[in-house]
């Protein structure tokens, strides 16, 4: 099996790529911005023709989009999000490669859930912010393109390679910085936020299980558990062996990982939206679908991720 794979330095794509290319039946091509790609393409300025060229040399027969941005304003978010999206399904729709599509979406697309709830591929999306915003319309161009398509809503993505601006790579910066300096306290701030932790290879297994079937529409991607910030920072602390006391700071929601004394060189001002990600205070996947139509379970379990994720920011001490 052919595969292209477009965002395969991204975190998720990293991830996809070792997957992919531990089956001995697939031939990966990689195409992104990078000098590392196989195949160097600007998907948010590169026409529809070019790729359509692309697709009918290589002939793949699936093709898996990684790409995107999970951070900047609307109209950059707009530009790799969605229009990246939009000149995918066109050369798609034009080329003879008759390629399967496996569109990466997100949780956010959904945006705030009611506390205590599961949230499943039938609800209506309401995204809270930009991001969440640009990615439902990436699904809404993908459902409407008449491909041989699925969406995998990935919920909130966790282990090695976490992203330092993340949730929990923020709290695993804290951590390191209070370790480094001794300090017995740590004080956090928006620890009572709920998400669903999915680890990065069980999201790889979901990609490679989806190029591999013939489920159509949404799916969502998860552990099928929201788990509290303030839960997920007391097991990082036992994984670090970090013996200080956790305070939670009195204050409202936004970055999940505020309060240490010392400068934050990634921190930026909160946005306009209540919580970062647009998602509200709970968010927690129905995953019966891609039990059902991709055979695919978690394995993974998120005090094995925050390990990992601890392993990568301890090397900065």
């Amino acid at each position: 099996m052919r595969v292209l794979l477009i965002g395969a330095n991204g975190y998720l794509g990293r991830f996809v790529a070792d997957r992919l290319l531990a089956d001995p039946a697939v031939q990966l091509t990689a195409l992104g911005r990078g000098d590392d790609s196989d195949v160097r393409f600007d998907l948010s300025s590169g026409s529809p023709g070019a790729l359509t060229r692309f697709l009918d040399a290589v002939h793949p027969g699936v093709v898996i989009n990684c790409a995107g941005a999970t951070r900047g304003g609307a109209r950059d978010l707009t530009r790799h999000n969605t229009v990246a999206v939009a000149t995918i399904c066109e050369a798609l729709r034009r080329s003879g490669c008759g390629a399967r599509l496996v569109q990466l979406g997100c949780g956010a697309e959904y945006g705030p859930s009611q506390p205590g709830s599961s949230t499943a591929e039938d609800a209506v999306p309401r995204p809270g912010g930009p991001y969440g915003v640009s990615k439902l319309a990436a699904t809404e161009l993908v459902l409407g393109s008449g491909l041989d398509a699925v969406v995998l809503r990935v919920f909130s993505p966790a282990g090695p390679g976490t992203p330092a601006g993340s949730p929990l790579g923020r709290l695993a910066e804290a951590m390191r910085r209070a370790m480094q300096a001794g300090d017995g306290e740590l004080k956090l701030g928006g620890l009572g936020v709920q998400r669903d932790f999915i680890d990065v290879r069980d999201i790889a297994r979901a990609v490679h299980a989806a190029s591999l079937s013939a489920a159509q529409g949404v799916v969502n991607i998860g552990s099928g558990r929201a788990v509290k910030l303030r839960d997920a920072a007391a097991v990082l602390a036992r994984v670090a062996g970090y013996g200080g006391a956790l305070h939670e700071l009195d204050q409202p929601p936004g970055r999940p990982v505020i309060g240490h004394p010392r400068p934050d060189p990634d921190h930026v001002a909160p946005t306009a939206y209540p919580y970062p990600d647009g998602c509200g205070s709970w968010q927690q996947a129905d995953v019966r679908t891609a039990r059902d139509r991709l055979g695919w379970r978690p394995r993974i379990n998120l005090e094995e991720s925050l390990a990992d994720i601890w392993m990568e920011a301890a090397c900065r001490i």
